[in-house]
């Protein structure tokens, strides 16, 4: 079922750290790259376009590509498949050739107020999205502190990787907000029922 344009973007989250660990959010607690409609949203929201690109030319192949992709970098990330296996090997292949497409053009071009705000020189395509998250999950893959920083939440039934940037490398949620109230609610409820008891 469609989120309504109201909800999607309640049901969108981008706590992951980088863009391609928030392309795999998509799908915890359930498929929510569930239609095109989503998916624009999803694409505005994530920073890959500026607010206001006109995306009517996306359509239910750029779904599959980037449903495609997302199943690709959950095989290349902690808790995906064993590094030294073939299909660790294909999903990689894959990526990197994702990752040849060059973005989306960016240029200057003057807002309401008269400022200079951020635009792309053309319509976005499908490739040139997915070459942008590509490449971001090869720096993150790529690069041995953002790799030593990748964590997945302990929050139960949580499969949601993420970035942990924090001080001292702590962080243990996905998202404080989530995850962690969702544990300290039960934590909480814990404590009031043995303290009944």
């Amino acid at each position: 079922m469609a989120l309504g344009t109201a909800t999607v973007f309640c049901e969108l989250r981008f706590d992951a750290g980088r863009i391609c660990l928030d392309l795999l959010a998509t799908t915890h607690p359930e498929e929510r790259l569930d239609s095109v409609e989503v998916l624009r949203a999803w694409i505005t929201a994530s920073g890959l376009v500026p607010a206001g690109t006109a995306l009517a030319h996306t359509d239910a192949s750029w779904l599959v590509g980037f449903r495609e992709l997302r199943g690709r970098v959950a095989q290349l990330v902690p808790g995906g498949l064993p590094p030294e296996s073939h299909p660790y090997d294909l999903a990689l292949a894959r990526v990197n050739q994702l990752a040849r497409a060059a973005p989306p053009a960016p240029c200057a071009v003057r807002g309401e107020d008269g400022t200079l705000v951020r635009g792309l020189a053309g319509p976005p395509d499908c490739g040139a999205l997915l070459g942008a998250i590509a490449r971001d999950a090869v720096e993150l893959l790529t690069d041995p502190v953002a790799r030593a920083g990748l964590r997945q939440c302990a929050g139960d039934n949580c499969p949601i990787v993420y970035l942990d940037s924090s001080r001292g490398r702590r962080r243990r949620w996905c998202s404080s907000e989530v995850c962690g109230n969702r544990e300290r609610v039960a934590r909480h409820r814990r404590r009031a029922a043995l303290a009944r008891a």
